[in-house]
């Protein structure tokens, strides 16, 4: 049985939730990506245009750093990776997370929480950080039915 580890930032706690319930279904290893510098609410404000998170986003190459600890990715055969979709895209955090740590000839199969949009250019904004990584669009998860069903899946 492959040993799997579902990898997830979480800005508001909407995201951890889901991963929480992904990783108990799906019988896998659990890593917090966490900022060295939390975001709030104002941060999260995207109407702000002056916002941390529209700033990060206008910015493709801006990489936020995160806590320094290790995700062990050697140890896992697949990575299940989340986060909320910010511009209809993952957060550039996820990038610094997939530059952090070597991904290669690993699977990493995505999952995100929504209000309504979907992973858009996702898998193409996140490629150039783990090159030699095959990265698969998995499902937007805003239910536990979801969660359960992709669980199965994986």
């Amino acid at each position: 049985m492959a040993k799997k580890l579902v990898a997830y930032f979480s800005a508001s706690g909407t995201t951890k939730k889901t991963a929480e319930l992904l990783a108990e279904a799906a019988g896998a290893d659990l890593y917090e990506i966490t900022p060295k510098v939390a975001y709030t609410k104002a941060d999260l404000n995207w109407m702000d245009k002056k916002s941390r998170s529209s700033v990060e986003m206008n910015d493709k190459k801006f990489r936020p750093e995160i806590e320094d600890k290790d995700a062990n990715i050697a140890e896992y055969d697949e990575i299940i990776l989340g986060f909320p979709i910010w511009w209809y895209v993952a957060p550039t955090i996820v990038n610094t997370f997939l530059e952090k740590f070597d991904f290669s000839g690993k699977k990493v199969v995505l999952f995100a929480t929504s209000g309504g949009s979907g992973f858009g250019n996702t898998v193409k904004e996140l490629q150039p950080s783990a090159p030699n990584t095959e990265i698969v669009e998995g499902k937007i998860l805003n239910s536990k039915s979801e969660i359960e069903k992709f669980a199965k899946s994986l």
